[in-house]
């Protein structure tokens, strides 16, 4: 299944034995991060709640162990986001495509983390969520809204997903781990 695909990849990008790769997932409440999450792990996704503190999946295979953390965007929450910065391979942004009333507060959170010493050049991923809403917005619109064609420091990639059918999620993983940026740890 996806999962299966996606470490087959992580095995061929493997640099060393028991590599750990460490995925920060952030974004707004309500984005879908959670959703994202579950379906990456293959669980089931049918009773998520807001995401009071954060969530993590470990998955190890042949040596080697992915960590994906999901942190709540509450706004409440937003602010302890910089506690789980340190020592991220890639950074995932999840936006409602589908919320316009949120695209300048969420542009001007994902503009924050950018200048985020801790996250200086990790590759970012922005997954377009829920574009199987009829009111979604399309990947290009979010990414000019979002400004990311300014962005010169770090590699980036909008992906259109829907967390709940999975349509795009596998493309998105496959941008992160041809995009892994091992860090010294």
């Amino acid at each position: 299944m996806f999962l299966s695909g996606l470490l087959s990849i992580l095995r061929r990008l493997k640099q060393s034995p028991e590599q750990e790769v460490r995925l920060l997932l952030l974004g707004l409440d309500n984005a879908g991060k959670t959703t994202l999450l579950k379906q990456l792990a293959a669980e089931d996704f049918s009773h998520i709640t807001p995401t009071q503190g954060f969530n993590i999946k470990s998955v190890q295979s042949s040596g080697f162990k992915l960590n994906v953390w999901d942190i709540g965007g509450q706004r409440k929450i937003r602010p302890y986001w910089r506690n789980y910065f340190e020592n991220t391979d890639v950074l995932i942004y999840v936006i409602d495509s589908s919320d316009r009333k949120r695209f300048e507060e969420t542009s001007l959170e994902l503009a924050e983390l950018l200048e985020e010493e801790k996250l200086a050049a990790v590759p970012l991923l922005v997954f377009a969520n829920k574009q199987d809403l009829m009111t979604a917005s399309p990947a290009s619109e979010l990414a000019e809204s979002l400004n990311l064609h300014t962005i010169r420091d770090r590699m980036w990639q909008v992906q259109a997903c829907s967390a709940l059918t999975a349509e795009g999620v596998q493309d998105g993983m496959t941008w992160v781990c041809r995009n892994i940026k091992f860090r010294k740890r």
